[in-house]
């Protein structure tokens, strides 16, 4: 991986895992009698940082946050799309509760795995246990690249890699809908509110992209990029 890309400040998660794809015949049997599938409204918890680990999730679809709470702060470390897995911290069994909480941001669907039997595939597949341990360090990857960046770029900068990771990661077009309101955006960016609609006012202004109600597209991907990797 070269810095580019270690670096990059998206809060997005880019991995679509492929693991279960290593498992037999008969493990993936096995795994959908060890499973439930959860649908969770817009804002509601999926997990609680605190709360004792008892299933590994994996997103179905939607699109999920994933913070640190203390008291009345969070922190937010980054958002999960469809085809992830969530709550892996917990596969070591020195950590018996969940290390973070997350919340659908909208309609989203879970596949809940039992920890347990979660385990034991780890411990019986080989492939398998190697690709999880490998969306482990792309996450760790992702999120230490994440703030790295809130230290080194910009708001402008900043901005720029929100939108790209909704419409690289999330949408995967250059025009979606815009369901994550301001005070979502600044979130997840690090920045205020008045910040986040002074820079979408900016990067309309510029002729990047065109906003309306509920949507956005971008018009200049290029500038954009630029703007988000240089910060």
């Amino acid at each position: 991986m070269n810095k580019k890309e270690q670096y990059t400040g998206c809060t997005i998660s880019s991995n679509q895992t492929s693991c279960f794809e290593n498992l037999t015949d008969e493990e993936k049997n096995l795994l959908e009698k060890n499973s439930v599938r959860v649908n969770y409204k817009k804002g509601e918890t999926i997990c609680k940082q605190g709360s004792f680990s008892t299933h590994i999730m994996f997103i179905e679809k939607g699109l999920v946050k994933v913070y640190l709470e203390e008291k009345t702060n969070t922190l937010v470390l980054k958002i999960v799309p469809s085809c992830n897995l969530l709550g892996l911290t917990s596969i070591n069994e020195d950590f018996i509760t969940y290390q973070y909480s997350a919340l659908a941001y909208f309609e989203t669907e879970i596949i809940q795995i039992d920890i347990h039997f979660f385990r034991k595939l780890l411990i019986g597949n080989a492939v398998f246990a190697r690709e999880v341990i490998n969306i482990l360090n792309r996450n760790s990857v992702q999120v230490n690249g994440r703030f790295f960046c809130f230290t080194h770029k910009q708001s402008y900068g900043r901005m720029a890699d929100i939108i790209i990771c909704l419409s690289d990661r999330v949408f995967k077009n250059t025009e979606f809908e815009l369901l994550l309101n301001r005070n979502e955006i600044a979130e997840l960016s690090g920045m205020s509110t008045e910040t986040v609609v002074r820079l979408l006012r900016k990067f309309k202004d510029d002729g990047l992209i065109e906003t309306g109600n509920k949507y956005l597209k971008i018009l200049d991907y290029d500038r954009l990029k630029i703007i988000s990797e240089h910060g």
